[in-house]
């Protein structure tokens, strides 16, 4: 197609959106803001050759439907915070956000069920949670950002995984719009439902590239009474594991959090806080604890217990239960200092995870060939223990003498492979998009990765959702 024929096709697609949204529902050029051009994934900003905004799935299903016809890439988009680059347009193509369905539609108290549109916010959904006294299972630190349904194309997990699950254990149904504009009505709130395949799960955890998630069923929790955090001091990672282990025992259901800090990271994050540490020695492992109930007393008197004998027999070598949620509050702040990272240094971020038995060989496996690599670099490691996700970064400023770029794309090489002898997997909780693609045959087996390409190419045979991404 000649490039005077290919304006003209586009010009023809844009007149049709522009009739099916209105003029609240189309962006074009100069009008399309440059965060909608990227992600926070830092990938180079693409500017779409418009933004859809539509306003109810029956627009999101008409805008489909037009693309579909002309043949014109849509790449969906929640929030942006995304750190995979899912949500980056593609040149020709066009964007599509979900920023004006943001309707909080229901809550059901007595079934302990929400639905919801997709754009709404985490913290929205949260909220509307807390007015009817319960509490939703999924917690981010994009929360004020991020979008339903953002988090459920990507299966978000974040805080709470342990004792929760990830998106996907939330979601009782779904509403999608697939490439050619059909509408599949999946929201149906029941926990038990064994009719065929369960179709909406393959849209979780799919970045968007099979359809558009519109509304969804989501799964209530009630909310807890009482919370209580415990800072631990560990000699080693398998008093790590043994400790989580009697935490899990001691209160089933009920640990919120099991959050690993190794040396590097606790020096780093004290460093930068110019705080006193926690501890008048150092320790080879801190954990962050926290356990919910009815009695926040309870709680406190329950963990005394259980780490006395811990004390004793030298699986803990110290430990401060904060009398108060403030004091708490600080503690936590040591874990936050992930926050700093792109402030701080130039992390090259990992967010993998491994069976539980291998992730102590394999932090330290993996930094000991950094070092090798690269004598002096410095590489911090913490980790959501109990769900088996570790956090690697490396600070690229600390390679010397390469490009970011290059910097990113020798380490990822590195840690990647490794990772694959051990039998982990290259993403946790963020997805593949644009920055995971090429390391995705490390994780999935080319049976696997056949069968996930004939779903693509039956839901989305043209290839026009999202293209690019993950495959």
């Amino acid at each position: 197609m000649t490039e005077a024929a290919s304006d003209h096709a586009n010009n023809a697609c844009l007149a049709e959106l522009q009739a099916a949204l209105g003029p609240q529902g189309l962006r074009l050029g100069e009008q399309i803001e440059g965060p909608r051009c990227t992600d926070w994934s830092g990938h180079p900003p693409v500017r779409p050759l418009a933004l859809l905004r539509p306003g109810s799935t029956a627009e999101v299903s008409a805008a489909l439907a037009i693309c579909h016809r002309h043949h014109i890439a849509v790449v969906p988009q929640g929030g942006l915070t995304g750190l995979a680059g899912a949500a980056v347009p593609v040149a020709g193509g066009v964007a599509l956000s979900l920023e004006r369905m943001k309707a909080i539609e229901a809550v059901d108290a007595r079934a302990a069920t929400l639905t919801v549109q997709a754009g709404a916010t985490l913290q929205a959904v949260q909220e509307a949670a807390a007015e009817a006294g319960l509490a939703f299972g999924v917690d981010l630190g994009a929360r004020g950002s991020c979008q339903i349904g953002g988090n459920l194309a990507t299966n978000a997990g974040g805080n709470g995984v342990i004792q929760y699950g990830m998106m996907r254990e939330q979601a009782l149904g779904l509403e999608v719009v697939l490439a050619d504009g059909t509408v599949l009505d999946m929201l149906r709130p029941m926990l038990k439902n064994n009719t065929g395949y369960d179709l909406k799960q393959m849209f979780i955890g799919a970045e968007g590239t099979l359809g558009v998630i519109t509304r969804a069923v989501l799964r209530l929790r009630p909310a807890p009474l009482a919370r209580a955090t415990v800072l631990l001091a560990l000699p080693d990672f398998e008093a790590a594991m043994a400790l989580l282990s009697r935490l899990q025992a001691a209160f089933p259901g009920a640990l919120a959090a099991f959050e690993l800090m190794w040396r590097d990271f606790v020096e780093l994050s004290l460093e930068w806080k110019t705080a006193p540490p926690p501890f008048a020695e150092p320790h080879a492992f801190l954990a962050l604890a926290e356990v919910t109930g009815a009695s926040e007393a309870a709680l406190q008197q329950a963990l005394e217990e259980l780490l006395a004998p811990a004390l004793e027999e030298g699986l803990v070598a110290d430990a401060v239960l904060p009398p108060s949620r403030a004091q708490a509050a600080a503690l936590w702040r040591i874990r936050e200092a992930t926050a700093e990272f792109p402030t701080r240094m130039q992390p090259i971020n990992f967010d993998i995870s491994l069976p539980l038995a291998v992730i102590g060989d394999f932090a330290q496996a993996c930094v000991a060939a950094l070092e090798q690599r690269w004598p002096g670099q410095r590489s911090v490691r913490f980790g959501h223990l109990g769900d088996g996700n570790l956090h690697l970064s490396t600070d690229a400023r600390s390679l010397g003498g390469m490009s970011l770029a290059e910097a990113e794309s020798a380490v990822e090489e590195l840690v990647y492979g490794l990772l694959a002898t051990y039998g982990g997997s290259v993403s946790a909780e963020h997805g593949i998009g644009l920055h995971k693609k090429p390391y995705l045959g490390l994780s999935r087996s080319p049976a696997e990765l056949a069968a996930m390409r004939q779903i693509k190419q039956a839901l989305d045979p043209l290839g026009l959702m999202n293209p690019g991404k993950i495959f």
